[in-house]
């Protein structure tokens, strides 16, 4: 009978964990906690283990200094009597825009399973673009180059200084010409 090491070995060795979602923003495919679960899934009676995860609050782990709560998650593979578990620690944004408490809290907790899976399975996500990608900013910076205003953003820009934006915030994003340089200015004399 194989030692549970050699179960998980097994598994470590064979599993292929599709990434079926899709980011439109960074236009690259990754991986959830749910698409390496159903790829252990076949392992668990071939292999006669199971899995869980288990969650908690870390408040031990909260950093003083900035109040970040901080979930740490558990995944466990386990044959009835001994178990061998890897851990995800993981903070929650509590200042993420456009989200509510609940929404903050569960995208941590998704990451952090995410990932106390894939530390446990052994599955290397350094080369997926979702822990490489910079969503453009690379190119943008690499090549220095400034954005040509179009005519929303020209209107977007005359009102943003309307409400005393700063003009070197619209400068350093876009590639502004003397002559909108000059209607800028002209603004709020």
């Amino acid at each position: 009978m194989k030692q549970l090491n050699q179960k998980l070995a097994v598994i470590q060795t064979e599993l292929k964990a599709k990434k079926s979602s899709y980011n439109s923003f960074g236009k690259y495919y990754f991986r959830k906690a749910e698409d390496i679960l159903e790829a252990v899934k076949p392992f668990l009676l071939r292999e006669n283990v199971s899995v869980r995860v288990e969650e908690e609050f870390a408040s031990e782990l909260v950093n003083s200094t900035t109040h970040v709560p901080v979930i740490k998650t558990t995944a466990i593979l386990s044959d009835g009597q001994n178990s061998i578990s890897a851990t995800a620690i993981v903070g929650v944004d509590l200042n993420q825009k456009g989200m509510q408490t609940a929404q903050q809290f569960g995208a941590a907790s998704s990451y952090g399973k995410k990932y106390a899976l894939g530390n446990l399975f052994l599955i290397d996500d350094t080369a997926d673009a979702d822990s490489t990608n910079s969503h453009g900013k690379a190119n943008q910076i690499v090549n220095n180059a400034k954005l040509k205003m179009s005519e929303d953003q020209w209107k977007k820009a005359i009102d943003f200084v309307k409400g005393g934006g700063a003009i070197s915030a619209i400068e350093s994003k876009y590639n502004v010409t003397p002559s909108q340089m000059v209607k800028l200015k002209s603004i709020n004399e």
